[in-house]
């Protein structure tokens, strides 16, 4: 990979009949622009990457079957919801996803493609038990995946996305569970890079548990500066690449809660100190907040104003919720989810620009 202070411009290298030089000069230019284009302004990225597991848990609480039609019954309403390409740049696919039709035979990917939104796809394998740690979780999913990541190209995606997790406890994140869950986040990206699909990088820290806000926010600086060390070693294109963290939250048994301007503070301090400017976007994770707790706290951040990094969203149950409630698995209701889902599409754009109010959720009655 071309060290990024070592660009020039296309004019001077096309002059100096490096053809090398010319191919690498459009390939970086191609990440650097769908980055750039899930985080334009007033637009985020919907994450509909649930596995089979997890989708399942969802489908429960509205006592529906998960199956491959209620699955893509389901995810036709989020894709075919008119207008919410005006606060949706991209969405994250499952791998049964990108390969699903509509009802009507077209591709999921041809859909989204045809509103100008952007398909990703989720790569990782999911969390299991790190070695000789305190019960601490490591992500799979590199074996193979330079070939899983070419046949995701070809199906229509342009992004991808893995996901790590950190648990705070007494003695955790270790620094051993921090380094893993780093250096496999530099290796994922970096083959990500390799096959022209922007990589979503994901550290997540959880929110289960007592700790506080100062806490989540040591933990998620160390987290942050291990993962980056790591990005930096693989020889990548930070301009090419989208950062999803948490906010920076206290545990959800935490005594003390914070307001959403405690979060904006707390979240910013951490990142300015953490995160390299040349990141092109914040993607925040919801990470179990509300569907509303959630925007206030993307508003809050973007009403202090302007940073290095656009401050957008990668929403999934956060976007979703008010969607599975009003579907409950009857097409009698699609009209009804679809207008849950751009409702809060847009709460969310407005958030991007800190023009979100609460008055704007008492619209969608």
């Amino acid at each position: 990979m071309v060290d990024p202070q070592l660009w020039i411009s296309l004019n001077e290298v096309v002059n100096s009949g490096n053809k090398w030089g010319v191919l690498m000069y459009e390939y970086e230019n191609t990440l650097r622009e769908t980055a750039r284009a899930l985080v334009a302004p007033n637009k985020g990225i919907l994450a509909a990457d649930e596995s089979f597991s997890t989708i399942e848990k969802r489908f429960k609480t509205i006592d529906v079957a998960s199956t491959a039609d209620s699955r893509r019954a389901y995810r036709e309403i989020l894709f075919t919801t008119s207008g919410s390409n005006e606060f949706i740049s991209g969405v994250i696919l499952f791998d049964e996803t990108i390969r699903q039709t509509t009802s009507e035979g077209q591709a999921f990917t041809d859909v989204l493609l045809k509103q100008g939104i952007i398909p990703g796809i989720k790569v990782d394998k999911g969390t299991t038990p790190l070695p000789f740690s305190r019960g601490e979780k490591i992500t799979e999913g590199l074996d193979g995946l330079r070939a899983r990541l070419k046949e995701y190209r070809q199906l229509g995606a342009r992004f991808a996305k893995w996901r790590a997790v950190l648990a705070i406890g007494e003695e955790t994140p270790s620094r051993y569970c921090i380094h893993c869950n780093g250096h496999a986040l530099g290796r994922y990206a970096a083959l990500c890079q390799e096959e022209d699909l922007v990589p979503i990088v994901e550290p997540e820290v959880l929110m289960e548990g007592a700790h506080s806000i100062d806490r989540c926010e040591k933990e998620t600086g160390k987290t942050l500066e291990a993962v980056f060390g790591a990005l930096d070693e693989s020889g990548l294109l930070l301009e090419g690449i989208l950062l999803k963290p948490n906010m920076v939250l206290p545990g959800k048994d935490c005594t003390i809660q914070a307001h959403p301007e405690e979060v904006a503070e707390a979240t910013l301090r951490c990142f300015l100190r953490h995160v390299p400017a040349a990141v092109p976007g914040v993607v925040f994770l919801s990470g179990g907040q509300s569907d509303v707790q959630a925007t206030k706290n993307l508003n809050a951040m973007n009403a202090l104003g302007k940073f290095p990094w656009e401050l957008s969203f990668s929403f999934g149950r956060a976007l979703q919720a008010p969607v599975l409630e009003a579907w409950q698995g009857e097409s009698r209701n699609i009209e009804a989810a679809k207008k849950a889902f751009y409702h809060r599409a847009s709460c969310n754009g407005a958030a991007r620009s800190g023009s979100y109010n609460e008055a704007m959720e008492k619209e969608v009655a």
